[in-house]
């Protein structure tokens, strides 16, 4: 359980960036997993350079991966704004495409392993063992995911989002920036996914080009099983996809570990399409 809360919490911090970009855009970033990698090798070159120090390891790649997301928005996704969605979305595959294979030819193909940020300690809390980098990783995790519901529900930015996710239009009328929205989504996202690059690097010490292809598949389940556009949705569908993926392995084999992400998500299309905690929406016509 404790394993899949810290997996859970992981996905959750990555499906939070598709949920937010489909909610204000309706884009489904796929390049979002790549954001996750980048963060990853940022956090591994900071770690290589500095010293295995958590703070910078953590914050330097929240800072320098949103760079990368407006850059990617700029250029590849704003000249198709108003273009079908197919556009869009054929633009993300290729923008996830494009970054691994940057980082293949400019870095390397082979699995680095991520310097060790702290020595492993275990610890038995009330029959349950726990080491301190799930505590290290589930409490950044939380800490991060509750300071974007601050921004989102407390602040002028985060109610000019909730605006513009609900009528874009209407927000435009009433003088809201839609490209300065549509930035701060973006590096909202990145930062969160750069944040779980780090973690994941920290927990599972093995980093590649292509570590964003399956968390970033599964992320966006988690957001479609969450209620895709709904941010308490993304968090708990995250948590509920680590939860299984973590009980499958326990209870029959690693082998199903994929396989169950997949499986949760048509069981999802198929009984409640619009996600545990979306809603359904009237197509405009």
């Amino acid at each position: 359980m404790v394993n899949g809360i810290q997996l859970g919490s992981i996905y959750a911090l990555i499906a939070l960036g598709y949920t937010m970009v489909y909610g204000i855009v309706r884009l489904i970033n796929f390049a979002h997993g790549e954001i996750y990698m980048a963060g990853a090798y940022i956090g591994y070159f900071v770690a290589g350079y500095l010293g295995p120090f958590f703070l910078p390891t953590l914050v330097i790649p929240m800072l320098l991966t949103p760079v990368l997301a407006l850059i990617i928005e700029r250029f590849a996704y704003r000249p198709l704004r108003f273009a079908p969605r197919l556009a869009a979305l054929s633009t993300a595959l290729g923008v996830s495409i494009f970054l691994q294979n940057f980082v293949r030819q400019f870095i390397g193909a082979d699995y680095r392993p991520f310097p060790q940020i702290m020595t492993p300690h275990t610890y038995n809390v009330g029959g349950v063992i726990i080491n301190n980098i799930t505590i290290l990783v589930v409490g950044v995790a939380f800490t991060l995911m509750m300071v974007l519901q601050f921004i989102v529900r407390r602040t002028k930015v985060g109610k000019a989002m909730r605006a513009v996710s609900y009528d874009k239009d209407a927000a435009r009328l009433m003088g809201i920036d839609l490209d300065y929205v549509i930035s701060v989504t973006f590096v909202l996202g990145s930062t969160l996914a750069a944040a779980a690059g780090v973690l994941v690097g920290i927990a599972y010490p093995r980093i590649d080009p292509v570590m964003g292809l399956l968390p970033g598949m599964k992320a966006f389940i988690a957001a479609v099983l969450g209620g895709i556009g709904n941010i308490p949705g993304a968090m708990l569908g995250g948590l509920v996809m680590g939860m299984a993926e973590i009980m499958v392995v326990y209870l029959y084999s690693s082998k199903w570990r994929d396989a169950v992400a997949f499986a949760i998500l048509i069981v999802v299309l198929l009984l409640r399409p619009q996600g545990l905690l979306g809603r359904q929406l009237s197509e405009k016509v």
